[in-house]
């Protein structure tokens, strides 16, 4: 096994980008690499800075990083992948890259439970998981997390996760943005 450290890090990451990408995306019509491709891609075309657009490009590899089976959630289990990602990237990125991946399923909830209007954007596959990560956030939860000091780019994150799972959108692949995750590299 190859240690991962700063110097190949994204190596690893594209690695996993070319070998498991092509798996299936928790019920929803794009894999995984399609969904995490449109999501910095959204992010880019909103004028996010790069950590943001790193963020967006990373904030499901946590799906890949641990032991719990995709089936799992279809199951009633939640698999922790935010927080999964999160540990996995903080050695290796910024805070303004782990923050918004660490985040982005809090962020679900949180505009669940303050945007009238957000849980009927979502996929039938997001309210399932949504139900699975706790559901819309109380009125504490919500007090906690407008503490965040990324509180903006949490939001902003999971806009464009939401948006990505279009499978006939074009996106641009790994490589385009491998320039920019090797930057962002500490």
């Amino acid at each position: 096994m190859i240690k991962i450290n700063h110097f190949n890090i994204v190596n690893h990451i594209e690695d996993i980008f070319n070998r498991r990408g092509a798996e299936s995306y928790l019920g929803e019509d794009v894999t995984m690499a399609q969904h995490m491709l449109q999501a910095a891609q959204c992010a880019e075309e909103s004028g996010a800075d790069g950590s943001l657009i790193v963020a967006a490009l990373l904030h499901d590899i946590g799906h890949y990083k641990n032991e719990i089976p995709e089936t799992a959630l279809a199951k009633g289990i939640n698999n922790y992948h935010e927080e999964a990602g999160a540990n996995f990237l903080e050695d290796y990125f910024p805070v303004s890259v782990i923050e918004p991946i660490r985040q982005h399923v809090s962020a679900k909830r949180y505009l669940c439970a303050v945007k009238s209007n957000y849980f009927q954007s979502l996929s039938v596959a997001s309210v399932h998981t949504l139900n699975l990560q706790g559901g819309p956030m109380n009125e504490n939860e919500i007090k906690e997390f407008e503490k965040n000091a990324y509180l903006d780019e949490c939001i902003k994150l999971r806009y464009w996760d939401e948006d990505a799972k279009d499978p006939e959108r074009a996106h641009h692949p790994f490589s385009y943005f491998r320039a920019l995750v090797e930057s962002l590299v500490k």
